[in-house]
């Protein structure tokens, strides 16, 4: 997949079917001259329905599709016919998409699971027919009752990715080089930042066959969360990490201050992201002879307070320890 096809943010307006028209129609064969009032019902106009495929990743399949539109009801006929509903539109998006009213922008609905359907715009009822009306006062009515309108709405869409471990770091961090060296995944890696344009999932295979979803968010930079740089474009797949993994390089110039400034960026976009489970990676730390990676441990051990793990995806040194400790972070309850 390319970087123009990762595609996590589509507007569109949905368009509901407009019920079909009640019949108004009077009974009518040979030798009966006076039957009654027989006119159906017409039919239910479609609906537009969001639904969940486990097999999508991105929104791209919806890029070009700003206006989807269901079928209008058919109206009721003759000896009571109810008229055919009109057919459903459906919207197949990635697990983990939130449906956003456009105009007040608040939260409709989030999709999770495969399969799971909600309907978005509700198309109109039918018209009921005339011999619905018929009574003792009024036994051959020639009126029947129209459909009722589709609804019209405008909707933004946007995937927030599903994983269970998020990579937070600043550009050039080397969270594209972890990811490749742990999972299948195989992200575009080079020497400059913002090598990510688009998150990145893979699939880290433990123990027993078991695995677990690693997602590399593009990098933070100070001010993301007022949109500088990326922005809280990206800053919303974190949200549903359940560890947040900060990856920091050894050569940085101030671990802690690159901690906190990371840190902060996420409290402001999400203060509720402080209470996911956190572990710090020193990357690069090939970099460290034994005596500087002793002066920084006892540094971050005075400072940070946190669980941190020393690591380097060039010489694969403490990637099977980095596993167990996410495995124990995602299993904790289990344990």
């Amino acid at each position: 997949m390319t970087e123009g096809n990762f595609v996590d943010y589509v507007k569109m307006h949905v368009f509901s079917g407009k019920g079909g028209k009640g019949s108004a129609h009077l009974h009518r064969e040979k030798y009966i001259t006076k039957g009654g009032p027989d006119g159906g019902d017409g039919g239910r106009g479609g609906h537009v329905i969001i639904k969940g495929n486990k097999n999508l990743w991105t929104l791209f399949h919806l890029k070009f599709k700003r206006h989807v539109k269901a079928e209008h009801g058919e109206n009721g006929g003759k000896q009571r016919s109810t008229g055919a509903d009109g057919s459903d539109e459906y919207v197949e998006v990635p697990l983990g998409t939130v449906i956003r009213d456009s105009e007040t922008n608040k939260i409709i609905k989030e999709i999770t699971e495969d399969g799971q359907e909600f309907i978005v715009a509700e198309g109109g009822m039918g018209g009921r027919g005339n011999w619905h009306f018929k009574s003792s006062t009024n036994q051959t009515p020639r009126y029947a009752q129209p459909g009722i309108d589709g609804k019209q709405i405008d909707i933004t869409l946007e995937l927030k990715v599903l994983a269970d471990v998020g990579l937070v770091g600043f550009p050039n961090a080397g969270k594209s080089t972890l990811l490749s060296v742990i999972t299948a995944a195989k992200p575009k890696i080079a020497d400059y930042e913002f090598t990510t344009l688009k998150p990145n999932l893979g699939i880290v295979k433990y123990r027993d066959f078991k695995t677990f979803v690693i997602a590399d968010i593009p990098g933070i930079i100070e001010g993301a969360a007022e949109g500088k740089g990326l922005g809280h474009r990206f800053l919303r797949h974190i949200e549903r990490n359940s560890t947040l993994l900060f990856l920091i390089p050894a050569d940085a110039p101030d671990i802690e201050k690159q901690y906190e400034i990371l840190v902060d960026e996420l409290r402001r976009y999400n203060p509720e992201l402080m209470d996911k489970d956190r572990l710090i990676a020193i990357s690069k730390s090939d970099l460290l002879d034994a005596e500087l990676k002793e002066e920084l441990e006892k540094e971050l051990d005075d400072n940070l307070g946190l669980p941190y793990i020393f690591i380097s995806s060039v010489a694969q040194t403490g990637l099977i320890e980095l596993k167990d400790r996410l495995w124990q972070m995602l299993n904790k309850e289990a344990v």
